[in-house]
């Protein structure tokens, strides 16, 4: 008699063509290896130049694409990491057969500054660039972590280099700049910089420190309040808007048309994270419905999948995303039976 299980395992052999190709693809101490083990069910064994997956059928097919992939990556020079890995796999899985490589995301080269290369990290954060290529106006809309913000940057530093604009501007609302803003020491440009300041963490990751200041007196890159762009119109720029989801849509709608000849704008921000007043509406929360169907303006979306922080950031998300939609439901449950109440109808209709 056979055994089910066993009838329905697969065995299939990875032969890796180079010694130092192998060893790159364990990792010191075979991290690596220990990281894709814990991935799978799968039994995983090396031996010389060749790698042995025994499984199911769709484990083994799985565990072979992704060492396919990350052959690709040390082939062309990557040093792989553990999170290299898990970012891999996630996007195997995410797309099935889909036609775009993990290997060709994670190889794309944005920028390269200060003795490292900025890349896009996961499917979507490839799509976000390429939509920023493609668009005048794109949208990035996710959670925080994302690469919303650093990659729109890097794009902006890459378009200044290779001279498609003469100027970056960096804006976004400070929308506590009624009393709180009042209270703090100093002058109005000293008061807003803590508004500013992941917008120049992102600039120095990117440039050389010295240089930013004589950028910034020369009006090469600029880096104000979202207040200081009404009444003008921005041509040769880039032009990225952050954390929009703070902008009312009077705001949203002065900087939108802010836009002139040869600009390219992005807008940021995550709709779960409105910190304006009183409940007012955000202008990012609408925007979408507002402009669809308008050629030229892409929107991207991010998720917890594409969070580039550490692990647990992407768990937060989840788990406020979790904790929202059960508020939610029983917000609606608790509204539809004050509803009935008051209409004097019980749940099964009896009056």
């Amino acid at each position: 008699m056979v055994d089910s299980t066993q009838q329905h395992r697969n065995q299939v052999k990875i032969v890796v063509p180079a010694e130092h190709l192998m060893v790159r693809l364990l990792g010191s101490g075979d991290e690596l290896l220990r990281t894709v083990e814990r991935s799978f069910a799968s039994d995983i064994h090396v031996r010389g130049n060749e790698i042995t997956v025994s499984g199911t059928p769709e484990e083994t097919s799985m565990v072979v694409r992704l060492i396919e992939e990350l052959l690709e990556l040390v082939k062309g020079g990557a040093q792989i990491s553990p999170d290299d890995i898990d970012r891999t796999l996630g996007m195997l899985r995410s797309q099935g057969t889909g036609s775009e490589r993990p290997a060709d995301v994670l190889t794309l080269d944005i920028l390269s500054a200060r003795g490292r290369t900025i890349r896009p990290k996961t499917l979507n954060q490839k799509h976000y660039v390429d939509a920023i290529d493609k668009h005048t106006v794109v949208f990035g809309i996710g959670p925080a972590g994302t690469g919303k913000t650093y990659l729109a940057m890097a794009k902006a530093v890459k378009a200044l280099q290779a001279k498609q604009v003469n100027r970056i501007i960096l804006t976004r609302p400070a929308v506590e700049a009624g009393e709180r803003l009042g209270f703090l020491p100093g002058t109005l440009y000293e008061k807003i910089d803590p508004y500013l300041r992941p917008l120049y963490d992102a600039l120095h990751d990117m440039l050389d420190p010295e240089s930013i200041p004589k950028l910034m007196a020369a009006g090469t890159i600029e880096v104000a309040p979202l207040a200081y762009m009404r009444g003008r119109t921005l041509n040769d720029s880039f032009i990225i808007l952050d954390e929009a989801q703070n902008t009312s849509p009077e705001q949203m709608k002065m900087f939108l048309t802010r836009l002139g000849f040869g600009s390219k704008v992005v807008v940021t921000g995550d709709v779960t994270q409105v910190d304006l007043p009183g409940g007012h509406a955000s202008g990012l929360g609408t925007i979408e419905h507002i402009l669809e169907g308008i050629r030229d303006i892409g929107f991207c979306r991010l998720n917890s999948n594409d969070v580039v922080r550490h692990k647990l950031v992407s768990e937060i998300v989840d788990a406020y995303g979790r904790y929202d939609l059960e508020q939610n439901v029983q917000h609606n449950g608790a509204r539809t039976h004050a509803g009935r109440s008051r209409s004097g109808t019980s749940p099964n209709g009896a009056r």
